[in-house]
């Protein structure tokens, strides 16, 4: 028997042209991509398969590939090369045109010039594009916005063609453009490793694949730099601020290697030398007992956390002089004229926040850090100071406004940055106008945030930072509440006091049992519950996905509540049958199901629809919205595939180009609730979440519950959550870089 005949040979490569349908999935972040393809002289859609940098329904390709029968779906096309051709039949000229590519031209619009214009409509575009005006419901003002969207679209053909070529999506292609202009293809051909740095979405990962597809060997610098400096950035995200050389070797080693090249430590250690002699790396040396530790940062951070300590200092080097006896008397008058007496703990921190430049107030729920934050802003005014109140988050900006009757900003909005330089414009030169300032929930502080808000600081002003060390820490690099407290330079204010009225709240005495590792008291769910802390067992996690939208169904509205703006399902993780990404499709089709009066449109495998809560994803300085604004959408342009979100404080649009930014928020992650409170909190605890339990995840989900908190999944995984102390230690040095001066 021959070999050929023992190894039959695979089936035939086979080239289909056509029009894409309609999206059955695809995914943003690996690219398959499974879809219903029309083939000109085919009755029936074709499914093709294969991994896409970009598609969109209306698109008309060009695909190669071999056919292959599933066992489950039957025959499918499976795609190994594809290109976007123009389209030639009337249907795929109007899903082109409708596809989103042009701004102005919607599916509507794109329908109406189809059936005025025929087969000649993209000759008609593209030379009498003044000829639109003959369109029914298009006027001189939009061919004016179709025409400059057209020839934009043209000018960046070349530069998408040869990204889409590389592995590129048009989304990202259309940033790229911005990025570099009519530069982009010979930076992206020299270095596509600038990308990484330079594009937003566009990580290592990405840069990296296309650096492959351009032939750039394994070993370049180039590729070696971006790695080191993608190693940092990946460790930031784990929240810190350097890595131990040894770890960022090992670290950079698992990250450069290929299947086909294996990096040596000697190679990677030796860039870290050239790069620090070039300031894209700073190494310091630390004396820990009798080891010399050379710790390696990003420039960046080790500004920030530098400038962070010396501006703190500069501070607290700036004494008061205040009459503590005159402080007690008014004290004295406050209590007696608004009937309430401050606990021993809450004066001590009133007469402090008097005297003293820098103060911490911290402590648990119930224990009277919003009462006491009050005081102290009305013994300032009583003062004649001029104060100003902040928070990381419009949501806690506006709670602090409302809990302290003094209007409080977002510290971005404080700070007044501005888009054009990419700057905040207060800063040691341009101080905040204010001799007081209060920002509370602290501990969602990052490093670069409280440098900027620090230097920010004039040295006459004082300045009271009010957060809860128990939460989880800042998203961001850094340690920044715990490491000022550790540090012992500013004078702290723990209230650990529960009052009377909070120990009614089972939410408030839940949470302190959970800090002090104890089980919590948990009612089952009943139709009338006499808690506002309840349990409901669903041992798997595909059972608690419907015991949610049971509760949404029945309880919720049954206790007066209204799921879409009082409901908050928090999760510990993105992934699984109780992570985000999951239940915000099951909760987007219970809460905000499709309907005729709403518009919506689809992005990926997304769908967004007037009407949905959405998430702000990063921070975008232009639209001055930042990562962890919630928002609901209130407009859907499908003409202009534009998207309008409604948040606290105003009304933001994104184009097409922009809705990576946005992600449905019916359920979010615990780490982003930070800041936040809702009436209602859903909070789903299983195994499958292992990873992520911790006792300060439980915590934090739990205390962002003002009415109620509803706990889903079996006790052992709320058990695991409590035992998990993942007080991970981030590598940050302002504790020690304050301390060090104290000593």
């Amino acid at each position: 028997m021959t070999y050929e005949a023992a190894h039959p040979t695979h089936p035939p490569t086979e080239q289909l042209q056509g029009v894409v349908e309609r999206l059955t999935y695809h995914s943003d972040e690996s690219g398959y991509t499974v879809a219903r393809f029309k083939a000109p002289r085919t009755r029936e859609l074709i499914t093709i398969v294969g991994s896409f940098a970009n598609i969109q329904a209306g698109q008309t390709l060009q695909v190669q590939g071999i056919w292959r029968d599933h066992p489950k779906y039957g025959a499918q096309f499976q795609v190994k090369q594809y290109q976007e051709t123009k389209p030639a039949t009337l249907t795929g000229i109007e899903k082109y045109l409708g596809s989103g590519l042009i701004k102005g031209v919607g599916p509507v619009t794109a329908k109406r010039i189809v059936a005025h214009f025929g087969l000649e409509t993209l000759d008609i575009i593209e030379n009498q594009i003044e000829r639109l005006v003959e369109v029914p419901g298009i006027a001189k003002k939009r061919v004016k916005l179709i025409q400059t969207a057209w020839d934009s679209q043209k000018t960046i053909k070349e530069v998408m063609v040869f990204l889409q070529g590389h592995g590129v999506s048009t989304t990202y292609a259309v940033k790229i453009f911005k990025q570099y202009g009519d530069e982009a293809i010979d930076i992206v051909t020299q270095n596509p490793y600038r990308l990484a740095t330079d594009v937003y979405g566009i990580g290592f990962i990405t840069a990296d694949q296309i650096a492959r597809s351009l032939g750039i060997p394994p070993h370049s610098e180039y590729r070696y730099r971006s790695g080191l400096l993608h190693v940092l950035s990946e460790s930031a995200d784990e929240g810190h601020c350097y890595l131990p050389q040894p770890e960022l070797i090992t670290r950079a080693v698992k990250r450069l290697a290929l299947p086909e090249y294996q990096p040596k430590p000697d190679q990677v250690e030796y860039l870290i030398h050239a790069m620090v002699a070039d300031a894209e790396l700073i190494v310091e040396q630390f004396e820990r007992e009798d080891a010399t530790e050379l710790l390696c940062y990003a420039p960046p951070f080790f500004r920030a956390e530098f400038h962070l300590s010396r501006r703190l200092l500069q501070l607290l080097a700036n004494p008061l002089e205040v009459d503590q006896g005159r402080v007690r008397r008014w004290l004295d008058r406050f209590m007696e004229q608004t009937n309430v007496h401050l606990s021993e703990q809450q004066q001590q921190a009133v007469e402090l926040a008097a005297s003293q430049r820098v103060v911490i107030l911290t402590g648990g729920p119930g224990t009277g850090k919003t009462f006491t934050t009050r005081t102290i802003v009305a013994l300032w005014k009583a003062m004649g100071k001029e104060i100003v109140l902040a928070s990381p988050t419009g949501r806690a900006a506006q709670r602090l406004s409302e809990v302290t009757g003094h209007e409080a900003k977002t510290i971005h909005r404080l700070l007044e940055f501005d888009p054009k330089t990419m700057k905040f414009q207060r800063d040691v030169d341009h101080p905040i106008p204010a001799d007081a300032v209060v920002i509370d929930e602290a501990s969602m502080l990052d490093l670069f945030l409280a440098n900027s808000l620090i230097k920010a600081i004039d040295t006459n002003a004082q300045l009271l930072l009010v957060g809860d060390t128990d939460q989880l820490p800042s998203v961001g690099p850094g340690n920044v509440l715990l490491d000022l407290i550790t540090a012992q330079r500013i004078p702290v204010m723990e209230l650990t006091e529960v009052f009377r009225q909070a120990q009614a709240s089972q939410i408030i005495q839940n949470a302190h049992q959970i800090n002090q590792g104890k089980f919590p008291h948990l009612e089952s769910v009943s139709p009338a519950p006499k808690t506002d802390c309840l349990w409901l067992g669903a041992p798997e996690p595909e059972q608690g996905q419907q015991a949610i939208q049971e509760l949404i169904n029945d309880l919720i509205p049954q206790l007066g509540y209204v799921a879409a703006r009082d409901v908050q399902v928090l999760c510990p993780m993105t992934r699984g049958e109780v992570g985000t990404r999951k239940l915000n499709q099951v909760l987007q089709a219970l809460i905000n199901p499709p309907s005729p009066s709403k518009a919506e449109l689809t992005r990926g495998g997304l769908i967004l629809r007037v009407g949905d809560r959405v998430l702000q994803q990063v921070n975008d300085y232009n639209r001055e919205v930042f990562n962890g604004d919630m928002g609901v959408i209130e407009a859907i342009n499908l003409e202009e595939v534009a998207v309008t979100v409604r948040y606290a404080e105003r009304s933001v649009s994104y184009d097409l180009a922009d809705l990576n930014e946005i992600g449905l928020a019916w359920a979010v992650t615990i780490h982003k609730s930070q800041g936040s409170e809702y009436p209602v909190v859903i909070l789903p605890m299983y195994m499958q979440h292992y990873i992520m339990l911790s006792r300060n995840l439980l915590y934090t989900g739990l205390t962002r519950a003002k009415k109620l908190a509803i706990l889903v999944g079996p006790k052992n995984a709320i058990s695991m959550a409590i035992r998990q102390v993942k007080d991970k230690q981030r590598y940050t040095l302002l504790d020690k870089r304050l301390s060090f001066v104290a000593q």
